[in-house]
């Protein structure tokens, strides 16, 4: 697997290496011992997220505070544009974000550690996302961060206006978000 740094250098993306022959093809998409070894963290991952959205669904940006959770995501079918947002106040990016392509075809895997705000936006017909994640959903913790927050300008790659649900509708601007 390589590892690739974001501009962001704790957000990080991962290349499986591929096996291709006439019968289709073959990748391990995750090993601990690997990803503990390449990233030099020691995490366990406790719960597994399938998403399954269409073209034009943004999802995010969310986030929880009191138990925060490091995401390893990747997309099984279709593409979308992910993206994390730092939300540690004490460091130098903070307030920052970064976007990539994560698609079935790229088999590209990102990985968001804890204090990040996660939102992807779906850009093919459909999409399936999935994620582990190093905590269990908290719905009493869970926060929301604005999508089109002007402080974050944040270039997502919209043909029009995104389909939002009640709860990303109403995520709140940066400097009103409980921070880490």
């Amino acid at each position: 697997m390589k590892m690739l740094r974001c501009a962001i250098p704790e957000v990080l993306l991962f290349e499986p290496e591929v096996f291709e022959d006439t019968r289709g093809r073959f990748f391990e998409s995750f090993n601990e011992r690997e990803f503990n070894r390449a990233t030099g963290l020691n995490l366990r991952f406790v719960q597994d997220n399938h998403s399954c959205s269409q073209h034009g669904v943004l999802r995010g940006l969310h986030y929880q505070i009191g138990q925060p959770q490091g995401k390893l995501v990747r997309v099984t079918r279709g593409a979308i544009f992910d993206v994390a947002v730092d939300l540690r106040r004490a460091s130098p990016t903070f307030g920052q974000w970064v976007g990539d392509e994560l698609s079935a075809q790229n088999r590209r895997q990102k990985w968001l550690p804890p204090g990040f705000a996660h939102g992807f936006l779906v850009t093919s017909d459909s999409a399936e996302v999935l994620y582990k994640t190093t905590d269990y959903y908290a719905p009493l913790q869970e926060r929301c961060l604005r999508w089109d927050d002007p402080v974050l300008a944040i270039r997502w790659p919209l043909s029009g206006q995104p389909v939002l649900s009640t709860k990303d509708r109403a995520g709140l601007p940066l400097q009103m978000v409980e921070t880490f």
